[in-house]
């Protein structure tokens, strides 16, 4: 009988060690399960991080290679970079089923018992000992670090009570009341953002990282634990919250540093696969592919900005958050107008702004401006950093005496003329309300490509947004919505607090 070739179900009819013997059942490290089925999926040409998106040729080969070195691995990254995914993606490296010793505390193999329980039972009942079959998907144990964490909680203590009720002395290894460490034998340990755990029970790992035996209370006991050590780490908690200590750093032989997405193409992939979008009418709300486009340029400038901590990092949640907001906006326009079908606009980027407060650690300088400008004006940068990927850019046109695409709608402007957009109202209004502005309509379809005709006024909307970022119009930001208007009137007609929403720049 070949073992490697038994399905899961056939594997499970094996209820004893005799049995497991007869199947030809070899003893295999994690690791070198891993290994073993990591070159297999590599031969077969098998994606195993399927839907970790712009680590192809970056991370995820960093990690194959130190899954067939053999080597516990430290994910060090900002937040929001997959780190605990990938490190739960593992298991799918892992063998479907492994035998275990019926009973055993800590998982142990029957061919290599670890704790006296599981030696006992094999020698009192030999081949006739009783197994069960573990499955991969709970060979995975993950523990948060955090300060209250202590040494009994991932080693284990001496568990008095034990003691007294089997009569036992404090020299025996069945007082022991085991931690989260040597339940994981034989499994995928995952420690989240590690600096975070104190120095002392960071240096508790030592011995069973390297020399393979804990010591609980000056309990020392040869335990070999056999686990694939996976650890998280932020840069940022090097300075702020706590360190690795350097004899454990030393230990864990491959360090790998994830990163953010390098292009908006792949960050839009990851926000439509992880945005939670269950449940609402995404048939009826159209998203411009710009709008994607423009929800991933927010989360770039934040992680450009003077007034965002880069060492904090700006996670992939915001833009995932972002977008569930902006769908979640053009939802509440449809049931308070009663409408069937909707475009997403440029004004539902309003509606975004907690998603991105929450999102982003500010400096000093940023605090002072308060979260709320510092994210309305990240919106505007996005808008401005996409305008000229579609329209000609307004200040090289504003020099040139001729041909001019803006000059009839920024004259109308000009004349003293307003308009509002507003959150709520019908896409009947809204539509009446942009081709009230003369001259804008031809701008779009004279300029965009290949240009839908429910896009029409999305990219109408979208021109006016450029033309205020761009220092040519007044964008206000009113309590229902947005105002544009001419720059230089609102300039001599500024009424008392609406100094914040010109700066010198603009002049």
């Amino acid at each position: 009988m070949d073992y490697q070739k038994l399905t899961g179900k056939e594997l499970k009819q094996i209820r004893t060690l005799g049995q497991l013997k007869a199947a030809g059942y070899e003893p295999k490290s994690i690791k070198e399960e891993l290994r073993d089925n990591l070159i297999a999926k590599i031969k077969q040409k098998e994606n195993v991080f399927e839907g970790i998106w712009g680590y192809e040729d970056t991370v995820i080969p960093d990690i194959e290679r130190a899954i067939l070195s053999r080597h516990n691995i430290n994910l060090l990254g900002l937040r929001g970079q997959a780190k605990t995914r990938i490190a739960r993606m593992m298991t799918q490296l892992l063998d479907e089923y492994v035998p275990v010793v019926y009973g055993a505390e800590l998982n142990d193999d029957p061919l290599q018992p670890l704790t006296s329980y599981a030696r006992n039972l094999i020698e009192e009942r030999g081949d006739d000992s009783p197994i069960i079959w573990w499955h991969r998907n709970d060979r995975y144990t993950e523990k948060l670090a955090t300060p209250d964490v202590s040494v009994a909680d991932l080693i284990g203590d001496v568990d008095p009570i034990k003691a007294a009720t089997m009569k036992l002395s404090y020299n025996d290894e069945r007082v022991i009341h085991y931690g989260l460490v040597p339940r994981s034998h034989r499994s995928i340990f995952v420690i989240n953002e590690l600096p975070d755990l104190q120095a002392r029970i960071q240096v508790a790992l030592f011995n069973i990282l390297q020399e393979g035996d804990i010591q609980i209370r000056g309990f020392k006991l040869r335990l070999p634990l056999d686990i694939q050590f996976v650890f998280t780490a932020n840069p940022e908690d090097y300075t702020n919250r706590g360190s690795i200590v350097t004899p454990l750093k030393d230990r864990i032989e491959s360090q790998i540093i994830t990163h953010y997405p390098k292009s908006i193409e792949i960050g839009k992939k990851i926000t439509a696969q992880e945005a939670n979008l269950v449940g609402k009418p995404v048939e009826n709300i159209h998203v411009p592919e710009l709008m994607k486009d423009l929800i991933e340029q927010i989360a770039i400038e934040a992680r450009d900005s003077e007034y965002v901590d880069e060492k904090s990092g700006v996670s992939a949640r915001l833009t995932i958050s972002a977008f569930e907001n902006l769908i979640s906006a053009a939802e509440r326009r449809l049931y308070l107008n009663g409408e069937e079908n909707t475009t997403v606009r440029i004004a539902d980027l309003i509606g975004v702004i907690p998603a991105i407060t929450g999102k982003v650690e500010l400096v000093y300088e940023g605090e002072q401006e308060g979260a709320g400008l510092v994210a309305y004006n990240l919106i505007g940068k996005a808008i401005r950093s996409q305008f000229v990927n579609y329209f000609p850019s307004p200040e090289s046109k504003k020099k040139a005496k001729e041909g001019n695409p803006y000059v009839i709608p920024l004259a109308w402007f000009g004349e003293g003329n307003e308009l509002d957009i507003l959150a709520s109202q019908s896409d009947k209004a809204y539509k009446q309300a942009l081709h009230e502005v003369p001259g804008l309509e031809e701008v779009v379809t004279a300029t965009v490509k290949n240009l839908p005709e429910k896009e029409k006024e999305f990219f109408m909307e979208f021109a006016l947004h450029g033309l205020a970022e761009y220092s040519q119009l007044s964008k206000n930001l009113l309590d229902t919505g947005l105002q544009f208007k001419d720059l230089f009137s609102s300039m001599f007609n500024m009424g008392p607090g609406e100094e914040d929403d010109f700066e010198e720049d603009d002049l």
